[in-house]
């Protein structure tokens, strides 16, 4: 079953034997692709001395430091294939992940993240705020992570409002003309963890003004950092929003995603548990030797997806930690497993949209 075949099906509808099988088939050849048209690949798993033809199990599919790709070029493409080149997150003076997309792989990209999203959202565009300033769009061709995010989020958009002007300054008549023009329709509002709290809840919270979005979904994700050294964590942010604008708790969804995995998501659910889809699975790995963890202990994340064709990016060791909870039996009815983010790695550079910003702020 290919990407094409798998986007007519639900995307947390496989039962963790199918999803395994499936997932195994595609990462292991992924995995003879990228050896065979990435030099820098291909010498990595010679000095392992891995054979590739003896790989059985995509967990035993050596993993690459999701650090890497801030000190490699890595590609399975010819140059002339390379139509966006994707930038990480990352505050002045780090170095940033570049990623090399092709056609295809930008493709599926989008097609895979309408999947998952649409889950949400259902599949008719709405009325879309944006917590950001569309400066973040110039450079078309050159995407940060953050303008990428913005990008591939706007698709679900019938018409998009930015909030902010060039100096992150919510503009509430905005806001106020757009809930008018707008009233008792559903609303898609997207924006970064740390942005939505600075820029848009301790704005409301200080004016009499309290706009109606009791008809939101909110999705936000970038990185908790910042706020969490502020005591706000997930169960706080949706409160505190609920009091300000009327959003609903249960329809402001948090996700989990990466650069260097664009795409494929890992989103958050009415439960508040992270979900993984059939384009991806994580893997918790202890930090003492790699093995891989029991339900319910924490450790690295890993994160494997079938969607990098043009880099080799399929099977990536995170700096972050979690802990996987279950596995096709969340409350939500959503197959596959379900986990939280526990925080970063000790020394682990600040990498995400949200925790990226909040350092430059």
């Amino acid at each position: 079953m290919c990407i094409q075949d798998l986007l007519n099906i639900n995307p947390y509808s496989l039962k963790s034997e199918a999803k395994y099988n499936l997932l195994n088939k595609e990462l292991l050849s992924l995995t003879k692709y990228h050896y065979e048209n990435s030099p820098l690949y291909k010498n990595m798993l010679d000095a392992l001395e891995i054979d590739i033809k003896d790989l059985r199990n995509y967990t035993d599919i050596p993993f690459l430091p999701v650090r890497l790709f801030k000190e490699l070029d890595l590609v399975s493409v010819s140059p002339e294939n390379i139509v966006k080149t994707m930038t990480s997150s990352g505050t002045t003076g780090q170095k940033v992940s570049r990623i090399y997309l092709d056609k295809e792989t930008s493709s599926n990209q989008t097609k895979v993240l309408t999947s998952i999203v649409s889950n949400y959202l259902g599949m008719k565009r709405v009325p879309m705020l944006i917590i950001d300033s569309s400066d973040i769009l110039k450079n078309r061709t050159m995407f940060s992570a953050r303008g990428a995010g913005i990008l591939g989020f706007s698709m679900f958009g019938s018409i998009r409002e930015y909030l902010c002007d060039s100096e992150m300054k919510i503009n509430l008549g905005t806001l106020e003309n757009f809930l008018i023009k707008h009233k008792d329709q559903k609303i898609f509002i997207f924006g970064f963890t740390f942005m939505i709290w600075q820029h848009f809840y301790n704005e409301l919270k200080n004016v009499e003004y309290r706009p109606d979005l009791s008809n939101a979904i909110l999705i936000h994700g970038g990185g908790w950092k910042k706020i969490q050294s502020e005591s706000v964590d997930s169960e706080q942010f949706k409160k505190s929003l609920n009091e300000v604008c009327g959003i609903k708790p249960e329809n402001i969804h948090d996700y989990y995603g990466m650069v260097e995995q664009t795409g494929s998501i890992y989103m958050e659910c009415e439960n508040g548990y992270l979900h993984t889809s059939i384009y991806s699975d994580i893997i918790i790995r202890r930090s003492i030797d790699f093995s891989i963890a029991d339900l319910g202990e924490e450790g690295l994340i890993e994160v494997v997806s079938i969607l990098p064709k043009s880099y080799p990016g399929h099977v990536l060791l995170t700096e972050d930690q979690g802990i996987v909870f279950g596995e096709d039996n969340c409350k939500c009815g959503r197959l596959g497993k379900y986990f939280k983010i526990t925080g970063r790695i000790k020394n682990a550079e600040i990498r995400g949209c949200s925790d990226s910003y909040a350092a430059k702020f």
